[in-house]
């Protein structure tokens, strides 16, 4: 397992998206639990994106260089797109009033429709999961599973902790809503230092 795809897997899934809110804001409204299956929602939604991809993309590993290259540099596109997205992303997490708890069913199906329609998802396997996985070889689309599943593990995880995080300090961050803007300067810090590495490597 490349160190650098766990590496920018972990920013990709760290940076607050569509997703993060979706379940920072179950967090914030209901609680641990909610935040969870929230969470869940979200990761299920990335099998679509996975699925695509690898059924599209199996081939594309074996026609060369030339179609690398291509694919590497719409890499150090995406992440730099990513971190202008996130200097620039200046929306505030909203709570919803009601307090009655939403089925747990209802909170999966809309964490999948969540991450279903994030095009951030869609590039990131598009532009990198085939930069991880050696052209040319039988085994490319076991890799490529074996690396989505990785990309689903922690963003469960991430997502979760961000549910978790949310529901512990639901007062503190209610109340300081200009506290993220320190965290989304750091990654897009991040997301540049790893578009440069991924450029010149």
């Amino acid at each position: 397992m490349s160190v650098a795809f766990l590496l920018t897997t972990l920013v990709v899934v760290v940076t607050p998206g569509t997703g993060v809110l979706y379940t920072v804001t179950a967090g914030l409204s209901h609680g641990h639990r909610a935040g969870t299956v929230a969470a869940l929602g979200c990761t299920l939604g990335i099998v679509p994106h996975l699925v695509a991809t690898i059924s599209g993309l199996a081939t594309l590993l074996h026609t060369g260089a030339v179609a690398y290259t291509v694919v590497k540099y719409l890499g150090v596109g995406y992440l730099l797109h990513l971190a202008w997205a996130t200097l620039r992303d200046k929306e505030a997490l909203v709570v919803k009033g009601d307090t009655e708890p939403r089925p747990p069913a209802r909170v999966i199906a809309s964490g999948v429709l969540v991450n279903l329609l994030n095009p951030k998802l869609t590039l990131f396997f598009v532009a990198f999961l085939p930069q991880f996985v050696p052209a040319g070889e039988s085994g490319s689309v076991v890799a490529m599973l074996r690396l989505g599943g990785v990309f689903m593990a922690l963003t469960f995880v991430v997502f979760a902790g961000y549910g978790a995080c949310a529901a512990a300090v639901r007062d503190r961050v209610l109340a300081r809503p200009g506290v993220t803007t320190g965290i989304r300067r750091v990654f897009a810090v991040c997301l540049l230092g790893l578009s440069a590495r991924l450029a010149l490597a």
